[in-house]
């Protein structure tokens, strides 16, 4: 069933990625709208199962494992400052406005506040393609985009612990800091000096694709690492890219990584996120839906382009940085869950959540398509 199942979706993908794109998409929205259709939503043809989870969870994990090989470091580094201004505006906004819809909605204070951290999350995964597919991904706007969703995962993650300890949850704040810090700090110690030795050390063996298979044994150890530290295993994938972006096998590793992501890991994440949705008690709450979807596009819009602005990027590049950071993606699912878990949502906010962070994937590649012109029609506007 499952080898059926992965047959499909990479047909489908690839067919409604096309369809997207001769629409004036990115081939990414196309993905995301098939899984709905496959989906038991609509045909039933796909269903959630443990191992299309775990495919799409090495999907993701790759996808942003190649996005670290494609940073320039020296660019990063120049975009820190916007960046960390991007991640803290992105967060404040929705933080403030989903803890005052919180209260509208007659829920406790701290029920509140965790709406507004659920609707402060970001994860890029999608926007990275849609970058990527733009020529965006290496540019200042994409540095900044890649640079703040660290920072925002970084301190939602954080807020998330302190709010867990004053909820009765077990979580003991100095250890989850600690876990944090030790992680940052071993990462960048191992980026420097372990990694390079790795692949010096494994790249000479005489077994068929070595510097591939040393290059994906870092990707996966720095992810399970992160996830371990209670950061989002994206961040620690993201990171080994960057390690290995500064070693002489970069382009070796990011062609052959790229191929085996793109023909079936990547598809397999992209549609699992339709197939995944459930709309069962969701038309019962469809106003909530369309309210908190509304005010999760236009809180991390407003806050993440104003903070743009003021680090001096033009309008049009402000509001697609803005854009890029409205995803929530599958950071503001692990939330959710955690909240559901502890009791701070019920099944039906839990279900529309579910669907409010689906509208917010869907939506963010065409509102990048509005503000961000592809990077090769700017060359030819300036040939011409």
């Amino acid at each position: 069933m499952l080898i059926l199942q992965l047959a499909l979706i990479l047909f489908a993908s690839k067919i409604a990625g096309e369809i997207s794109v001769r629409l004036g998409q990115p081939s990414v929205l196309g993905k995301l709208l098939i899984g709905i259709v496959l989906g038991p939503s609509v045909l039933g043809l796909v269903t959630e199962t443990e191992t299309l989870k775990e495919f799409s969870e090495i999907g993701v994990i790759l996808l942003m494992f190649i996005a670290g090989l494609e940073t320039d470091l020296d660019e990063f580094k120049r975009t820190g400052k916007a960046a960390s201004f991007v991640g803290v505006g992105g967060i404040m906004v929705p933080l403030f406005i989903g803890y005052g819809t919180g209260i509208v909605l007659d829920m406790s204070q701290i029920q509140a506040c965790f709406l507004g951290l659920l609707l402060s999350a970001t994860s890029v995964s999608i926007s990275v393609q849609a970058l990527k597919e733009m020529n965006y991904l290496k540019s200042r706007e994409g540095s900044t985009i890649l640079g703040a969703a660290v920072i925002d995962d970084i301190l939602v993650i954080l807020a998330l612990a302190f709010l867990m300890s004053f909820a009765g949850g077990e979580v003991n704040l100095g250890i989850v800091v600690l876990k944090k810090v030790i992680f940052f700090a071993g990462a960048i110690l191992v980026s420097w000096k372990a990694v390079p030795w790795f692949l010096k050390l494994f790249a000479p063996l005489r077994v068929t694709e070595s510097v591939i298979s040393s290059a994906l044994i870092i990707c996966f150890v720095f992810a399970y690492l992160a996830d371990y530290a209670g950061v989002a295993a994206i961040i620690g994938a993201y990171i080994a890219g960057i390690a290995i972006s500064l070693t002489d096998h970069r382009h070796v590793v990011f062609e052959k990584v790229e191929t085996i992501s793109y023909s079936i890991f990547v598809p397999v994440f992209f549609t699992s996120i339709g197939v995944a949705v459930g709309f069962s008690g969701v038309v019962e709450n469809i106003g909530l839906v369309l309210i908190l979807s509304v005010l999760a596009i236009l809180t991390k819009l407003i806050g993440a382009s104003l903070a743009a602005k003021f680090s001096g990027f033009s309008w049009n590049s402000s509001l697609g940085i803005g854009s890029a950071m409205v995803s929530r993606g599958e950071v503001a699912l692990i939330i959710a869950g955690i909240g559901l878990d502890e009791k701070l949502l019920n099944q039906d906010m839990f279900a529309v959540i579910v669907v409010v962070v689906l509208v917010t994937t869907i939506v963010t590649p065409p509102m990048m398509k509005m503000f961000f012109k592809p990077q090769n029609e700017i060359r030819q506007s300036k040939v011409v």
